[in-house]
């Protein structure tokens, strides 16, 4: 049942971290906040399965601020990726 507030705190974390990250309009509006939500559930397993216990402070470090900071990365690359296939794609239609 804990794994449900690491998750809720990275997805609440991941929509910020959308609007924090300029273009936005760039990338889907549940792409950073999913990413935030599915890196979490993933890190707080598996480092559930290593035997971290869940008072353990770093368990929630990882599986939030890690989450989140993978979500951030996510983020600006799909942006830059985006502005770049936009940039060729003028280009190639002569805009």
């Amino acid at each position: 049942m804990y794994i449900l507030l690491a998750l809720i705190a990275a997805c609440a974390i991941g929509i910020g971290v959308h609007f924090l990250i300029p273009d936005r309009e760039l990338r889907g509006v549940a792409v950073v906040p999913a990413v935030a939500t599915a890196a979490s559930a993933a890190i707080y397993t598996i480092m559930q399965w290593a035997g971290v216990a869940e008072s353990s402070v770093w368990l929630w470090l990882a599986s939030i601020v890690g989450a989140v900071a993978i979500a951030a990365v996510t983020g600006v690359v799909v942006t830059r990726r985006r502005r770049a296939s936009d940039a060729a794609e003028r280009a190639a239609l002569g805009i």
